[in-house]
C-alpha cells in the first residue's frame, strides 16, 4: 500500500518520513500553513532517495505558478483537483493525480452511463475531503464505493489512530496525510510520522490475510 506523508515543510520532516519508510512526499503550492516556494521544494529533495515519489501538491494554480512549479521543482507527480485538469495542459513531465472532493467532485468517478465505463476509469486519483489539510474526514462508506475505480489514494482526516480502520472499510490502494501527524498546523512531528506509516503497515498485513483466508 502506498504510502504519501504530505505538506512536508523541513529537512527533519522530510528526513522522519524517508526514515519511516514513506512511498511519497508531498510539497505544497496553494495556500496553506505548508506552502512552500519551488525552489524551497528542491532544497528540501537535494538528497532524497530516487524511489521516493515527489509530489507538487496545487490548488486552481494560475499558468504561471503552474510553470514554476514544473520548471523550477520538476515533479514526479503533479497533483490538483480534477476539474483543473480540464483547464490546464501538460503535455510531458510529471504523472497525473487529480482530486475528487468527498461530496463535492466525486460524482464524477462514476460513468453517466454503461458506455462510459471504460473512458472514466480513472487508474490513480485522491480521494480528498472538501478542504484539503483540515483534517476532514470524508465519508469512508461512500469512498469505498469509488476505490474500484482505479488507484485510490485516500486522505482527509487520516492519523495513526484511525488509519487501519480506514483501510479495513476502503481498502484504498494507498493513503495520505498531512495534518493527522502534525504538533501544530504545518509542524510535522517525526514520532507521529513513524507511529501512522506502522499502522499503516500493520493494516495492511491484516488486510491481506483476512482476504487470503
Amino acid at each position: 500500500m502506498r504510502i504519501k506523508i504530505c505538506g512536508l515543510t523541513t529537512v527533519e520532516a522530510v528526513a522522519a518520513a524517508c526514515d519511516a519508510g514513506a512511498d511519497a512526499l508531498g510539497f505544497v503550492f496553494a495556500p496553506s500553513p505548508r506552502r512552500l516556494s519551488p525552489a524551497e521544494a528542491v532544497e528540501l529533495c537535494t538528497h532524497l532517495p530516487n524511489s521516493i515519489t515527489r509530489v507538487a501538491v496545487m490548488h486552481h494554480p494560475s499558468l504561471a505558478e503552474l510553470r514554476e512549479v514544473l520548471e523550477v521543482f520538476d515533479p514526479d507527480c503533479l497533483q490538483s483537483d480534477a476539474e483543473d485538469f480540464k483547464e490546464i495542459e501538460v503535455r510531458r513531465g510529471p504523472h497525473l493525480l487529480p482530486v475528487y472532493r468527498d461530496g463535492v467532485s466525486a460524482p464524477g468517478l462514476f460513468p453517466a452511463n454503461r458506455d462510459q465505463e471504460r473512458a472514466r476509469f480513472m487508474p490513480d486519483f485522491v480521494y480528498e475531503g472538501p478542504q484539503s489539510g483540515q483534517g476532514e474526514t470524508v465519508d469512508w462508506a461512500r469512498a469505498r464505493q469509488f476505490a474500484g475505480r482505479g488507484r485510490m489514494v485516500l486522505a482527509g482526516g487520516l492519523n495513526p489512530d484511525n488509519v487501519a480502520a480506514a483501510i479495513h472499510q476502503v481498502q484504498p490502494w494507498g493513503v495520505d496525510v498531512s495534518s493527522g501527524v502534525e504538533s501544530q498546523a504545518g509542524k510535522k512531528d517525526p514520532q507521529l510520522i513513524a507511529a501512522f506509516v506502522a499502522a499503516v503497515r500493520a493494516a495492511e498485513q491484516e488486510l491481506y490475510e483476512e482476504i487470503a483466508t
